[in-house]
């Protein structure tokens, strides 16, 4: 559909077409970023992601857009950084800047109000409500508006005192959009008030019948978690064995769940006699649902020579395995586990097939963080695959890739645990310090520089450890 056919309902009942328009994204987080990317682009406007604020930056000032989309937490420069840089440039200053965040402390708003933000977002919100937010700010450009005498304002929160300079305009937006935040947020506080109101009130009358089950409850609770210890030990089996042996091939791992359950799962394998099938999953959430699918998903993905196989299937006429494509697999699996019918799930899949003789590997990604290569000589390579998460768009087909090894190249497959890792300050340990990381020790045996890796992930989030499953996965190709 094109932009000049979408419409907007006004309050007045009346139409108004929606224009088309250059949108950049600064947001860390992949997940979201994709699913923001689909919104604007659904309502017909042209987007530009960057992954921080620096790289937004170098992106606005290469090609001057419409609007700002940012998210506030971010590593290398945060979104109020960007913003007081955007606002301070006179080629730049008139560009509308939304900040997005899951901050609620009223002092962030007025960080935001002194570093230029034209309008406040809180996560999570209705994507309709930010595209009209964004029709708000372009429907009056700022180079419009008599902003030639900015207002020093005097604010008082949590007995601190904050002077800020700002133009009048940008107040007014400012404080329209976060008292549209706060009556949303109050509408959601007396939806909750009156459902805790009936739920008292249902509590009061099913009392008697609770403390009659309650025996039951517990004998439910004792059964659920022998169950969810079964299930952990299901999910420990499906990983790789201890003394996995692949021809012309090392290979480590490591696997750190957060909880006894993990939503992550890895393995490695051969396929046959010449081609070894090796992947990273990353179920969405946390706790048991997100758990028992990455448990399934594991049992998908188990080598065994079938004619329902995703992997591997009989050859015809009596002939070897044929080994299925990363695509075709990649492909099946979404039209098996669509979000929808997961309880809303999906996963981030990084599956590739090494035809071991020739160093050769095929791979694929449905939304997962980049593969990292490290080639006996040079640069680390971070290799960005691209591909929406497996389950949250039904109907596509996905595209492999492939590239060429050489002896003693090494491979790391990973999930967002290891470079979303959060530290006490809140920030992430990011790709650029996991690559130096990998290659500070790249002279040492790959068994060593996996556990480097995981270590130094452990550390980066002390004092409280990795909030998230970390999986690691490394091979190193000897030709």
């Amino acid at each position: 559909m094109s932009a000049m056919t979408q419409t907007d309902l006004l309050p007045s009942g009346i139409t108004k077409q929606r224009r088309s328009v250059d949108v950049v994204i600064a947001e860390d987080s992949r997940i979201q970023a994709k699913m923001l990317e689909r919104r604007l682009v659904e309502a017909g406007h042209t987007v530009r992601w960057a992954i921080d604020g620096s790289k937004a930056l170098e992106m606005v000032r290469e090609r001057r857009p419409a609007i700002i989309i940012s998210d506030i937490e971010m590593p290398e420069m945060t979104g109020y950084q960007l913003c007081a840089a955007v606002k301070s440039d006179p080629a730049l200053k008139t560009i509308p800047l939304i900040l997005l965040s899951t901050l609620s402390d009223p002092v962030d708003i007025i960080r935001g109000l002194d570093a230029g933000a034209d309008n406040y977002v809180t996560k999570p919100y209705e994507p309709e409500y930010l595209l009209a937010r964004m029709e708000a700010l372009l429907d009056t450009p700022l180079e419009d508006l008599d902003e030639t005498a900015g207002v020093v304002l005097e604010v008082t929160l949590a007995e601190q005192k904050f002077r800020v300079k700002a133009g009048r305009q940008q107040v007014l937006n400012l404080l329209v959009s976060t008292f549209e935040n706060a009556v949303a947020k109050n509408k959601e506080l007396i939806t909750s008030n009156q459902s805790l109101s009936v739920a008292k009130d249902q509590l009061q009358q099913s009392n008697t019948v609770l403390t009659q089950l309650n025996e039951k409850v517990e004998r439910s609770n004792a059964r659920m978690i022998r169950d969810l210890h079964a299930a952990a030990k299901v999910q420990r089996s499906l990983l790789p064995g201890a003394a996995i042996a692949i021809p012309s091939t090392t290979v480590a791992w490591r696997y750190v769940p957060c909880q006894e359950l993990a939503g992550d799962f890895l393995n490695i394998f051969l396929l046959d006699a010449e081609h070894v099938g090796m992947f990273v999953v990353d179920v969405s959430g946390h706790g048991v649902p997100s758990s028992l699918l990455a448990v399934t998903i594991g049992a998908f993905l188990t080598p065994k020579i079938s004619d329902s196989s995703l992997l591997v299937r009989p050859g015809t006429n009596g002939g070897p395995p044929v080994v299925s494509g990363p695509a075709e697999v990649a492909t099946r699996l979404n039209r098996i586990f669509q979000a929808d019918e997961q309880a809303g799930l999906y996963f981030t899949l990084l599956y590739g097939v090494l035809h071991v003789p020739s160093g050769q590997l095929r791979f694929v990604s449905g939304g997962h963080p980049p593969l990292v290569r490290v080639p006996k000589e040079g640069p680390l390579q971070l290799i960005e695959c691209e591909g929406f998460p497996i389950g949250f768009v039904p109907d596509i087909e996905y595209e492999e890739q492939t590239i060429q090894l050489q002896p003693g190249d090494r491979l790391y497959l990973y999930s967002d645990g290891v470079p979303e890792a959060m530290s006490e300050s809140l920030e992430q340990l990011g790709d650029d310090r996991m690559k130096a990381l990998i290659d500070s020790v790249r002279a040492r045996p790959l068994e060593a520089n996996v556990i480097h890796l995981l270590d130094s992930v452990q550390a980066w989030c002390q004092p409280k450890g990795p909030l998230d499953d970390v999986s690691i996965l490394g091979v190193e190709w000897h030709g």
